[in-house]
């Protein structure tokens, strides 16, 4: 049984963890309203910097890491991503749709690879066959 200051850590642990995620993506994606220029760049930057690395540590949780290891999950996130890819990259102009459609394909590749790997990482069941001889 977890004690109480534990279970307290623990929950501030992922408020803060959570929070920093979001606050992440709404900086990254939010800032051309409010801010230009340089200032934007920076925000735009940093708010992808703060969402990458609160989120990989959010995806080193048991819970979250085992639902993003589920085939169901990856087949889902190899197919949107790749689907979402091809729209970014034929229907954005220029770089933009360049960059936004590989960042996505290879979100797309990384679900295939999880996919793969875990194919392979279990062993085939092979049925159990009766021979007239054995």
């Amino acid at each position: 049984m977890k004690s109480l200051l534990t279970t307290a850590k623990s929950f501030v642990t992922n408020l803060l963890l959570w929070s920093s995620f979001t606050a992440g993506l709404a900086a990254s994606t939010a800032s051309g309203a409010v801010l230009d220029g340089t200032a934007k760049t920076a925000a735009t930057f940093t708010g992808i910097a703060v969402s990458l690395l609160a989120g990989s540590r959010i995806a080193k949780k048991p819970r979250i890491k085992a639902f993003l290891s589920k085939p169901s999950t990856l087949w889902f996130l190899f197919l949107f991503n790749g689907g979402v890819a091809a729209f970014c990259y034929f229907s954005m102009d220029g770089a933009k749709g360049i960059a936004t459609g590989a960042g996505m394909g290879l979100v797309s590749l990384g679900a295939a690879g999880g996919l793969v790997s875990a194919r392979r990482a279990t062993p085939a069941k092979t049925p159990a066959t009766q021979e007239p001889w054995a």
